[in-house]
């Protein structure tokens, strides 16, 4: 911008000893110089790098995709730059993201602050941008963490269960291939501190610790944006009141596997603020349970019971056994012409086996029937 500015300079330079009339132009670079100066005065943003070098170093990010290229899975990296279409280069992280998403949804409002929110200032910070209110609102009503380091959840963590605010917390494994995602509710659900991973709970310095194998600054970015894409869905979800919403979501892609679980508030918890979130949530359990039962005497005194079926095309019901016999013993009694029989039984059910009793005039003795017997074989 300055060169071409410099350049419109240097031809109305030469236009004043062409022309007759140099008012004109005397104007025309008056306005000139003043634009040059405001454009100097704008804040100055590094120029696009035209030539990355691609040799392979430690202190250059950019050699690592380079080195990709040299093993033949990436041809050209070069290429990216031609389907690039957001211009952030001299930008914080922060304000080119707001930038992006601005030009996406106008709508919505959007705040940027680049600091370090693990220090006493930064920390304040954070907690008047989770408390502003900044047009009808009152603050936030959820908080997404989408952080790299321990540190930085404890301090999220902190800030949430002092302020009372329900947050989500998400984070991808060393080795990229599986995440978890965790809704914590100050005193009903176990804060970041309840169960602590074993380098914040041993206290030692994450920063002075060096893993084999393990790359962070260059972990792949696929279960990063898969992770992002599902930590929505599970925000949308919490958004319409889902019933499953205490339920910790994870995702093992090596076995591919999704565990979930409940993880409820740890009594012995260090955080302060956790325990003082717990007594609170332990004495409102009364007044949960009441608005509980009251809510389903409502639900269940405004549902009106509707037949199964509406239609009874073959006018099938359902009677109780004693209604069947009754039923049955009445057409019994119904006299039929001599001659007639029932081919078919007369009711649908299995009917009781007849009962004989023993009638004690017509019991035989063993002899006589031996008599008869003989008698009849003699014939």
């Amino acid at each position: 911008m300055e060169e071409e500015m410099k350049a419109m300079l240097d031809q109305i330079e030469s236009l004043k000893h062409s022309l007759p009339n140099n008012t004109a132009i005397a104007d025309l670079q008056r306005h000139a110089e003043r634009i040059a100066g405001l454009v100097k005065c704008a804040p100055t943003r590094r120029s696009k790098v035209k030539d990355m070098s691609a040799e392979v170093v430690d202190s250059n990010p950019y050699s690592r995709l380079m080195a990709l290229q040299r093993m033949g899975i990436v041809h050209n990296y070069e290429r990216i730059r031609d389907f690039s279409v957001a211009i952030v280069v001299g930008m914080t992280k922060t304000d080119a993201a707001v930038q992006t998403l601005k030009d996406i949804n106008p709508d919505v409002v959007l705040e940027s602050y680049s600091l370090n929110i693990t220090t006493v200032k930064g920390f304040e910070v954070f907690m008047e941008s989770l408390t502003n209110k900044n047009f009808h609102g009152s603050g936030v009503d959820l908080v997404l963490s989408c952080v790299d380091n321990y540190e930085a959840r404890m301090v999220v963590n902190q800030a949430c269960n002092e302020l009372k605010q329900t947050w989500m917390e998400s984070g991808v494994s060393e080795d990229a291939v599986s995440g978890h995602i965790q809704l914590l509710i100050p005193g009903e659900t176990a804060c970041f501190a309840c169960a602590p991973p074993l380098v914040v709970a041993s206290g030692v310095d994450e920063r002075t610790l060096k893993r084999e194998g393990v790359c962070a600054a260059s972990l792949p970015t696929t279960m990063n944006n898969l992770f992002d894409a599902h930590l929505i869905v599970v925000e949308t979800s919490y958004n319409k009141d889902d019933d499953d919403n205490h339920i910790n979501q994870g995702y093992n892609a090596l076995k591919d596997y999704f565990p979930t679980m409940e993880m409820r508030p740890n009594p012995q918890c260090s955080n302060l603020a956790c325990l003082e979130r717990q007594k609170e949530y332990d004495l409102a359990k009364p007044a949960r349970e009441a608005a509980a039962k009251a809510k389903m005497e409502a639900e269940s005194s405004s549902m009106i019971e509707y037949p199964v079926h509406i239609d009874n095309e073959w006018n099938i019901s359902v009677v109780d056994d004693n209604e069947a016999d009754i039923s049955t013993s009445s057409k019994s009694t119904v006299s039929i012409p001599d001659g007639l029989v029932h081919e078919l039984p007369s009711a649908d059910g299995f009917q009781k086996p007849a009962f004989f009793e023993e009638s004690s005039s017509i019991v035989d003795d063993l002899d006589d029937l031996k008599k008869q017997l003989e008698a009849l074989n003699a014939e």
